[in-house]
């Protein structure tokens, strides 16, 4: 199973994706370094995914600062424990609290192992995840990205790769996700690396955060 650990791995995968689709040079031109953008895999990391969800990164940066203010550490122990109180005061929305508790009951009942799920294959693991009320495809494939490291994760239904490559491909609407999940189809084994391009790609075209956006 490749991963994506290092920036030395990153600069692997563009290489081949570029001897293979020629056509992104100008993409990559555009784009600059890439980022790694790696987190340690766990309840945090997937906490702070479903934080950041349908907010701005402004906005999800409050709310992450305070959630993990007032439950330290943020362990599923410890959030079902800070009770709605708690999870009112971080400003979670009653989704997002729904969510991340659903979450820590199936970690703490050894019902979800999201250290486990990173060494499954990225389809089971895709089911493990979204069979829980709350995590959608999205959720998990940022997860299984930038947790689990895995190399041909594309996130297709992110909303600023849709513009993304909407914008590199000249089009003037953007795709729905089965119709970008199906173009990107092509940059298979690197898609993970195809996703970090169009992200530093539509932050140099847009002149905003590339920050994943559900």
């Amino acid at each position: 199973m490749r991963r994506i650990d290092t920036l030395d791995d990153i600069a692997e995968g563009l290489a081949d994706l570029l001897r293979a689709h020629p056509e992104l040079a100008v993409v990559a031109e555009k784009a600059g370094p890439l980022p790694l953008r790696r987190s340690a895999p766990g309840f945090e990391s997937l906490a702070s995914v479903i934080v950041s969800q349908q907010v701005s990164k402004a906005s999800a940066d409050s709310i992450w600062k305070r959630l993990i203010g007032v439950i330290d550490p943020l362990t599923p122990e410890n959030y079902l424990a800070g009770g709605e109180e708690a999870w009112r005061i971080a400003g979670l929305s009653r989704a997002k609290q729904a969510t991340l508790a659903r979450i820590s009951q199936s970690i703490v009942a050894s019902e979800l192992d999201l250290f486990d799920l990173c060494e499954r294959p990225i389809e089971e693991a895709m089911q493990v995840m979204t069979n829980v009320k709350g995590i959608g495809p999205w959720t998990a494939e940022v997860y299984l990205l930038f947790s689990a490291g895995h190399a041909d994760v594309f996130p297709a239904g992110d909303v600023a790769l849709q513009h993304a490559y909407a914008h590199a491909y000249g089009e003037s609407v953007r795709p729905d996700s089965k119709t970008l999940k199906t173009f990107a189809e092509r940059w298979s084994p690197w898609r993970g690396v195809a996703a970090r391009l169009f992200w530093a790609y539509y932050a140099a075209t847009r002149g905003r955060d590339a920050t994943p956006v559900a």
